[in-house]
Parts: structure tokens; sequence; C-alpha cells
């Protein structure tokens, strides 16, 4: 409707600006014929409807039949100006109707006259016919175009309900399916490869998950059915069982669920990405501190510690990644566990590491890793065939926990290379508090 009524306002103009030209070329052939003494009252009809000559007294000196006997149609001249045009409204012409007037001066018997003509204002709608024809395409274009557009939406949006489909059937059935990817490189070709990628990333997660379940169930019934059968013998033979054999026979089974469970708990909180208040930390005074407070250690800690080197994390963080390290080391040892912290050049290829790196190792004298299982060990409930059996202890979420812990300070946990054993190298951010 707007591209109408722009339409009407245009043709309204145009339709104007040649009225304008009408009534002026109507002043011009009237004042022609008074200035040659050949004009008659009343003036003949033209096309023009109302035309009227003015002395310089105001008198009406001629005029169109329907003019006869009136004032005169405007108060205004044109004096040396040529023409002049003006809006004339509640005039000679009746109330509520406006007229466009010209005037022209004309130079008669030693005076200046005035030749006035005039005609009706043409409407916004410029003709009722005209009106309808226009608010009539208008209206059949609107619905031309609306029809045309759903049919072209509907066409390019019917991949995107197959799609729809095909995610509900995939939903209710498996996630291994995939979505049909349409061969036109476009944006619904983009989506369907985008929901593929999101489905085979659910997917994995989902794998990752049932693994995960298993492998947690597995760990907890292994002590569960320890006791279980520790129990069953001592009420089997209860002459044969004291409370305290029977204590000390399952605390061991204790001591590992209660250590899969306070791990199966940290990987949660990990997981869930809760925010947590992190400061200032120097390295070598948190390794001297949990050094420290480990009671009887089996195999002798050696720590080569540079103060000063200062990262930003959360205290109980950390010092559980480094007890979760050294406990894995003490495991696999043959005599030492050797701890070093240091400062490393910063790192222009990797943004986490431009100001520098904290460096903190754990060496340890054990048979090591070889590189194939390097990243295996990450894994949770992962453990090598040699020398890492469940009779050793520990969870299988240790390393796991350690490298979450890492990722979560913006650092990285690795394993390197090393002369003997295995070596784990935790890299953290320095802090911006760090002194030169």
């Amino acid at each position: 409707m707007l591209l109408a009524v722009i339409l009407l306002v245009g043709i309204r103009y145009l339709a104007t600006e040649q009225l304008i030209d009408q009534l002026v070329g109507a002043d011009d052939r009237v004042a022609a014929s008074v200035e040659q003494g050949e004009w008659h009252n009343p003036i003949p009809h033209s096309h023009i409807r109302d035309v009227q000559v003015v002395d310089q007294r105001g008198r009406v000196i001629a005029a169109t039949t329907d003019l006869q006997g009136k004032p005169p149609m405007g108060d205004f001249s044109a004096g040396r100006a040529g023409h002049v045009v003006e809006k004339v409204c509640d005039g000679i012409f009746g109330p509520a109707r406006c007229d466009l007037v010209a005037a022209v001066s004309v130079y008669r018997d030693g005076v200046h006259w005035t030749v006035y003509s005039a005609a009706p204002v043409i409407p916004l709608y410029v003709h009722p016919w005209l009106a309808a024809l226009v608010a009539g395409s208008a209206g059949a274009l609107v619905v031309a175009i609306s029809f045309g557009g759903y049919q072209i939406l509907g066409r390019t949006l019917l991949p995107v309900h197959s799609m729809q489909s095909e995610l509900d059937e995939i939903e209710a059935t498996d996630v291994s399916r995939r979505v049909t990817v349409s061969p036109s490189r476009d944006e619904i070709h983009d989506l369907a490869e985008s929901v593929n990628r999101t489905l085979e990333r659910l997917q994995a997660a989902m794998g990752q998950l049932r693994r995960f379940t298993s492998d947690a169930s597995h760990e907890l019934r292994t002590p569960v059915a320890a006791m279980r059968a520790q129990i069953e013998d001592a009420l089997l033979a209860p002459e044969e069982t004291t409370v305290p054999t029977l204590g000390g026979a399952l605390l061991p089974s204790l001591d590992r669920l209660q250590a899969i469970i306070t791990d199966l708990m940290m990987i949660a909180r990990l997981e869930g990405g809760a925010s947590v208040a992190r400061r200032p930390l120097d390295l070598a005074a948190l390794v001297t501190t949990e050094v420290e407070r480990r009671q009887h250690p089996s195999k002798e800690i050696k720590c080569d510690l540079s103060p000063g080197v200062l990262v930003m994390g959360q205290e109980s963080a950390l010092a559980r990644a480094l007890t979760n390290l050294v406990d894995n080391a003490e495991r696999h040892a043959s005599h030492t566990v050797t701890i070093t912290v240091r400062r490393e050049a910063g790192d222009a290829a990797d943004l986490r590491f431009l100001h520098g790196a904290a460096i903190l190792e754990v060496l340890d004298d054990g048979p090591g890793i070889r590189p194939d299982q390097r990243e295996t060990v990450f894994q949770r409930f992962t453990r090598l065939d040699t020398a890492r059996s469940r009779n050793a202890g520990g969870s299988g979420l240790g390393l796991s926990i350690a490298r979450q812990i890492a990722e979560g300070h913006q650092g990285s946990l690795t394993i390197e290379d090393s002369p003997h054993g295995a070596r784990f190298v935790l890299r953290l951010p320095l802090s911006t508090a760090q002194e030169p």
C-alpha cells in the first residue's frame, strides 16, 4: 500500500505541474487579447473553466460566464514577477473548496491590469478510477508477492523440515544415524553438516559416558565384592575370626572404595566448571608444604625448587594435582622420586605461555612409560599392564584429574622424554605478578 500511496503522490505532483502550465498558458492568451484590445465580456470558455480580468482598482472588467457579477477570485497580483500561482480556499468558488489561481500582469490604457485563471486543486487520489486502479494493482501485487514468497519459502524450508523429521527419528532410535546432506552448496548444506558434526560429538560423549559408567561400576564392584567375601568367610567361621582381624581385612577395600568415590566427586566438580577464587601461588612453597605433609613416604623424595615461581591458581586444586602425580610416581618408582620447580621463557607460538611458564616436573626411576602409551594413562580407569595392577593402589583416576586441573588453570600436563623412568611435566602460565 505504501507503494500505491507513493505512486499516487507522484502522479498528483505531475498532474499539478501540468495544471499550472495550463493556467499560465490561459493567462498569457487572455493577456495578449487584452493588450490588443480584442477581449470580450464574457470571456469565451476554454478547457480552463474560470478566468477574470481585473483592473488596478479591483473591479472585474471581464470574466467567464460562471463568474459574471462575482468579485475577484484573488487579491494578489503578479507585478513584475511574471506569473504568480497561489492556492485559494473558501473564496468565490464556494466553501470547503480550494482552487489554484494563476495571476499575470497586463499593461492596458496606461495602467496594469491583472488576469486571473483558476482550476480546482487536484486531490490526493487524482481521480477515483485512477485511485481504484492503483489500489487494486497494489493489492494484486502484494498478493502475488506473498504467494510467491510463501511458495519459495516452502520449497526452501522443505529440507529443514526433512532434517527435523530425521532428527526426531534419531533421537528416538539411534544417535549413530546422520541427517541427509543436500548436494547443493548452500546454507542448508552447511546446516546439515553442522548437525552431523554435533551428532558425532554427542555420540562420542554418550559413548564416553557409557564407558565411564561401566568402568566406574566395575571399579566400585571390586572392593565391594572383596569386602563381601571377607564378611561371608567371617560368618562361616566366626570362632576363627576376630573383630580386629576382620577390620584389618576390610580397611584396604574401604580405603580403595573411599578413594574412588572421592575421585568421582572431584571429576564431577571439575566438569561442572564451578568458578573458584584464585590467587598468586609460589609453586616451590606449595611443593614444600605438600611434601612435608606426607608421612612415611614409601620412596625417597628429592626436591629441586626455584623460589619465586608464581602462578594464578586455586591452592587446593593444584595441591591435589601434585599429590596425584607424586602418588603415581611413588607406586612405580624403584627408589627415588624427584620434584623440580623452575621457570621457562615465554613461547610466542602459544598465547597461554606468552609471558613465560611455570614448570613442575615429577620424575621417578621406575620402568617408565612407552611413547605410544603416554596419552593412554590419562584416560579414566586406565592402568598399564606393567606394574600398574589394582594391587598397586590408586583409583585409576588420579592422572585424569591432574590433567583436568592443569587444563582448568589454562595449562597442560604431559609425559616427556627422560633418561629413565616416567617424567610428568605440569606447565602453567606465569602470574602477571611474576617479577623479572
